[in-house]
């Protein structure tokens, strides 16, 4: 079983070099077009070429941000990060306040 493990590691690269390369946004990929990055990837993926090519080279990868820095303009945050959600959680907690209708 253990002399399968290099192939087994070989395929999981390629087929993840190769979905990784199809989900990318053509605005996203680097050097070459997609199409020409995916025949690149199925034609060199036995000899590591072609994925390991897509990995540094083929793709746009930003660095991953903590949650201490602002969020990205058209980036989803979620709500507990979402000023706008929890003032507008503040503003409609005020108006069902039951204590503020008794005058």
């Amino acid at each position: 079983m253990l002399r399968y493990l290099p192939f087994l590691l070989v395929l999981a690269l390629w087929i993840y070099a190769f979905v990784d390369c199809l989900n990318t946004p053509e605005e996203e990929v680097r050097g070459l077009p997609k199409v020409a990055w995916v025949i690149v990837i199925l034609l060199f993926g036995e000899v590591l070429v072609g994925p390991v090519a897509w990995l540094i080279a083929g793709k746009n990868r930003s660095a991953a941000t903590g949650s201490a820095g602002p969020a990205a303009p058209g980036r989803w945050v979620a709500p507990d990060d979402n000023p706008d959600f929890l003032k507008s959680l503040d503003d409609t907690k005020g108006d069902k306040d039951p204590d503020k209708n008794k005058d």
